[in-house]
């Protein structure tokens, strides 16, 4: 991927995954056993957690499928590769301050998940400009309502 054309951003807004994109039939499965997608999704979490806090919802999300990963799932992975190829140059830099105060923000997306209707959680904490904590995961319980999830959002960020 070394030579690849970047992409401007990880994910899309409208990029959906789902359990419908996974292979259905044997052919399908045998195509797929022959690309490594865990092993492409296992480097880019490791990428995630130590330095790129911008590709953690979208490795979460094709995280969830290396089961049974899809041509769709095998693409869009594939994209984060480009997105990162793009921003290869992207780093987290802290700034000398005499003011050392903790920054949260969290958000969630409500009932993102296709398959199981459950939302997916985020935060992030920065410390002198630079991050120093973040997670994407998806929530543990079924969300009845936007307030909700952002509730359940900020009890995870705590």
């Amino acid at each position: 991927m070394k030579d690849c054309s970047p992409s401007i951003a990880p994910i899309v807004k409208g990029d959906r995954f789902n359990l419908d994109q996974c292979p259905k039939n044997d052919l399908e499965r045998e195509q797929m056993k022959n690309i490594p997608y865990a092993s492409d999704v296992g480097s880019l979490m490791y990428v995630q957690v130590c330095t790129r806090p911008d590709i953690a919802f979208t490795v979460g999300m094709l995280g969830r499928y290396q089961s049974n990963p899809g041509m769709d799932h095998w693409k869009a992975t594939k994209k984060v590769m480009r997105y990162l190829q793009g921003t290869k140059d992207y780093m987290l830099m802290y700034r000398r301050t005499d003011n050392l105060e903790v920054i949260g923000y969290f958000d969630s997306d409500y009932a993102g998940c296709i398959d199981s209707r459950k939302s997916t959680s985020g935060y992030v904490f920065m410390l002198a400009g630079g991050a120093v904590s973040w997670r994407s995961a998806k929530q543990t319980l079924i969300a009845t309502s936007t307030m909700e999830a952002e509730f359940v959002s900020c009890f995870e960020a705590s």
